[in-house]
């Protein structure tokens, strides 16, 4: 399979701020794998990179092919790439209708518009999806009625109703409480063991699934270390990520940090 992401030599900036400099990254289809970092690591960069919402800039052999592809159909693009951002939750309406969000997805939009044709089977596919994940009862509900746990499932839902074999997820269970959390990684693990690929932008440990195989630590716009989680998440490492001492704590194949 190509990689699901080749990133090569690319500097970008946000406004006036330069975010990477000369930044590569390549992540594999078929391989489960989480970018942590803090805040102003570059991930946000590195999410709005893979939506082509931004460019890098134009200099000798700066490249991004997203499954193989260098020039990209936006809209096709975003039907072979699940993407589920906060950013996006925010842009939703609240009194759109869950399975209008969820239809959505086909059009890669946000909501439903005039010129989109509406049929009977994505209709009932988006139903089906919403069911899968366990939360089809929500479907003609207001998405503004939903709380933030079941938002998140449906914006997933909306991801998932192309089939993507691919799913991008920013800091999925930030904002959520416990059960929602554990319920929504659950839901993850299910959809990496039935064989789609997950990559995890986040800065919570306790968000990486034991099914996540190698884990890439972004610093301030580079890649600190790259590798199979089990050598890259140890309390040394991030510390210095940090910049805090850390502590780690190892349960089941699950991560928690805790004051060093």
């Amino acid at each position: 399979m190509v990689p699901l992401v080749e990133i090569l030599n690319a500097t970008v900036f946000r406004g006036d701020t330069r975010v990477f400099r000369s930044f590569n990254l390549s992540l594999d289809q078929g391989q489960n794998t989480a970018i942590l970092g803090p805040n102003g690591s570059g991930k946000s960069t590195l999410l709005k990179l893979l939506t082509r919402e931004l460019y890098p800039v134009v200099e000798p052999g700066a490249k991004i092919r997203i499954l193989g592809e260098e020039r990209v159909n936006v809209w096709a693009l975003r039907s072979r790439l699940g993407i589920v951002s906060s950013d996006l939750q925010q842009n939703y309406a609240a009194y759109i209708r869950t399975i209008e969000v969820v239809v959505s997805g086909f059009f890669a939009s946000v909501g439903i518009w005039n010129h989109h044709q509406l049929s009977d089977d994505k209709v009932e596919r988006s139903r089906a999806v919403l069911s899968e994940i366990g939360i089809g009862d929500l479907a003609d509900r207001p998405f503004g009625q939903l709380s933030t746990g079941q938002q998140r499932r449906v914006l997933l839902a909306r991801a998932l109703v192309t089939e993507p074999a691919n799913l991008v997820l920013d800091e999925p269970t930030s904002g959520l409480d416990l059960t929602a959390t554990f319920r929504y990684l659950d839901t993850l693990r299910h959809l990496m063991s039935s064989g789609r690929t997950i990559v995890l932008v986040t800065h919570h440990i306790h968000e990486l699934p034991p099914e996540i195989e190698r884990v890439v630590l972004l610093k301030e716009g580079e890649v600190f270390a790259d590798g199979p989680k089990a050598s890259i998440l140890n309390a040394e490492n991030l510390s210095t990520l940090f910049d805090a001492p850390v502590g780690l704590i190892q349960s089941n194949g699950w991560y928690q940090a805790v004051p060093g």
